[in-house]
């Protein structure tokens, strides 16, 4: 049923192709997400030096995925990439508690930048496997998500490395991309 209703849905609505980022510090899982969405297998990888770029296709939509590095001396650089941006995936690292300020921080510079107002906000909260992790709850602290008022923003729960969560993620973002 769910494959008719998408299948119906493509052909009313047609492919709609999307830009999207795929931001947050170093170590985040960042990688490994885009490549557990494109291959839906995990992929050894090693830190981003620059970027990656990925065509990944979900149901009804054609997302172009940007995976930037998480550096400390790329991060400013981010901001080269934000033109024409339909979506942010911002992956944090739940396992990484001492420097969740740090990704609070980032995640502001980059929401108050002019070319990313009102653009959806994704939060992976990524690394649920690990034991002890942060919750979405207090990802969502930690971020202070629920001041965030001038666009539409979601989190979930996920493990790169197990796949889960990303699909929930992802349906949630094709239904508010879809239309939009």
């Amino acid at each position: 049923m769910g494959a008719f209703v998408s299948g119906m849905f493509g052909r009313l609505f047609g492919s709609k192709e999307v830009r999207i980022l795929i931001l947050g510090l170093d170590n985040a899982g960042k990688t490994t997400i885009l490549y557990r969405l494109q291959v839906d297998e995990v992929v050894q990888t090693i830190p981003t030096i620059g970027f990656n770029v990925e065509t990944v296709s979900y149901k009804n939509l054609t997302f172009q995925v940007w995976d930037l590095g998480g550096q400390t001396s790329i991060r400013p650089y981010w901001r080269c990439y934000y033109p024409n941006t339909n979506a942010i995936i911002y992956v944090v690292d739940c396992a990484d508690r001492e420097r969740i300020g740090l990704a609070k921080e980032e995640l502001n510079f980059m929401l108050d930048e002019e070319e990313l107002k009102g653009v959806t906000l994704l939060v992976f909260a990524n690394k649920q496997d690990v034991v002890g992790s942060m919750n979405a709850a207090e990802v969502s602290e930690g971020l202070g998500l629920t001041s965030i008022r001038n666009r539409q923003w979601a989190i979930f729960q996920t493990s790169a490395l197990k796949g889960t969560g990303l699909n929930e993620g992802l349906d949630w973002l094709v239904n508010i991309l879809s239309s939009s």
